[in-house]
């Protein structure tokens, strides 16, 4: 692992251990020439991804890329960060797992709106509307009425205390 401060190639582990989900492995490193630390991270992949864009470009998969768009969606919003990291890691996973290299972006946008929606509303409204390259309020006004379309989970009822007579 190249030191992010000298460029050095011989850096050493000093610490290694799982992340809270345990999907990846937190490492501790140091570096012996100009005694910088720093931390990377681990983590599976079964594939090599490449997403080809609508315009036919094609460019490998970056988790970092989707990690970042749904935080911009997420901004100023109370979502735990662990919900949002399972999200993700389901993505991927998903991604991984359909069998082929290639993904079309429409399958990656279509998957992070689908997992938004159970997040957070406003969040998924946010990234649907750069997603979907909303240009009038009506874009926004058909997307909330799918949204209020849609049966909610029914809260759940306290239950009455039985009075006896």
């Amino acid at each position: 692992m190249r030191c992010p401060y000298c460029g050095s190639l011989d850096t050493q582990v000093k610490d290694s251990r799982p992340t809270d989900d345990s999907s990846s492995i937190r490492r501790r490193r140091i570096c012996p020439d100009c005694g910088g630390r720093f931390t990377t991270f681990e983590r599976v992949q079964l594939r090599e991804l490449t997403v080809v864009k609508r315009s036919g470009r094609r460019v490998p998969f970056d988790r970092d890329k989707l990690q970042q768009s749904v935080d911009v969606a997420l901004r100023k919003r109370s979502v735990d960060p662990e919900r949002v990291e399972r999200m993700i890691n389901g993505i991927v996973r998903q991604l991984e797992s359909m069998g082929e290299g290639d993904v079309p972006s429409e399958t990656v946008g279509e998957l992070v709106m689908e997992g938004l929606k159970g997040l957070d509303d406003v969040a998924y409204v946010r990234f649907a509307s750069v997603y979907k390259n909303f240009r009038e309020a009506k874009d926004f006004e058909e997307i909330l009425e799918k949204l209020a379309e849609e049966p909610e989970e029914a809260p759940r009822l306290k239950k009455k205390p039985v009075q006896s007579e």
